[in-house]
């Protein structure tokens, strides 16, 4: 494909991304707005830059005439929770949507990968509007705590570095902060309703002040 021609391809994966992460920040803001604690910290989302679909396709032997249906990828979003519990509240959310359909959900929480990665990915369908008539997407939701996304983003600078052939000192080392960044999540689950009331507490006080 031409640059033209990517831009055609792309522009309704773009369009997912943006009214998804509209969407999905509006359920925060509703969770603020009843006074209740929000289990969506905030939203991000973007779509796979041109070079890594083509280098994907390629490792995975993916024909570009099948990539819409067969890499599930080109648009992605992250739902951040500060607590485990958290995550399971969000799918349940997403699962209620009517705006998606979900086709496929990976729980590498309960099943971490082998690389000590850990995330709940949701693959749904979403139907986005265009001159030519309507096309459903495939998106990916991948949603984690604040620490399992610290993780996942150092160890995917450091794929990128070493292509993944990591040294065996770095594996190993990577496998145990993995660990750690599991255990403070176990640990701050542990103390979640004092946080939470901290929080309220540090909100409220900011609220006031700004009254005046």
């Amino acid at each position: 494909m031409n640059e033209r021609e990517w831009e055609l391809f792309l522009a309704p994966y773009e369009q997912a991304v943006d009214e998804l992460k509209v969407k999905l920040k509006g359920s925060r803001s509703e969770y603020e707005l009843e006074g209740s604690h929000s289990p969506i910290e905030f939203v991000t989302g973007r779509v796979k830059p041109i070079a890594s679909i083509l280098d994907k396709a390629k490792r995975k032997n993916i024909d570009m005439k099948t990539l819409c249906d067969d890499m599930q990828d080109i648009a992605g979003l992250r739902m951040m929770c500060q607590f485990t519990d958290d995550i399971r509240v969000v799918v349940n959310m997403l699962r209620k949507r009517k705006d998606i359909e979900i086709v496929e959900e990976r729980d590498y929480i309960s099943h971490k990968k082998d690389s000590g990665y850990r995330s709940y990915h949701v693959v749904a369908r979403y139907p986005v509007q265009t001159i030519s008539g309507e096309k459903r997407i495939l998106v990916e939701i991948q949603i984690r705590t604040l620490a399992m996304n610290f993780w996942a983003t150092v160890e995917h600078s450091l794929n990128y570095k070493y292509k993944g052939n990591f040294p065996e000192t770095i594996r190993i080392r990577l496998q145990r902060a993995a660990e750690a960044a599991f255990r403070l999540d176990e640990e701050m689950s542990l103390i979640k309703g004092e946080i939470q009331e901290a929080q309220a507490i540090f909100s409220r006080k900011t609220e006031d002040n700004d009254r005046y």
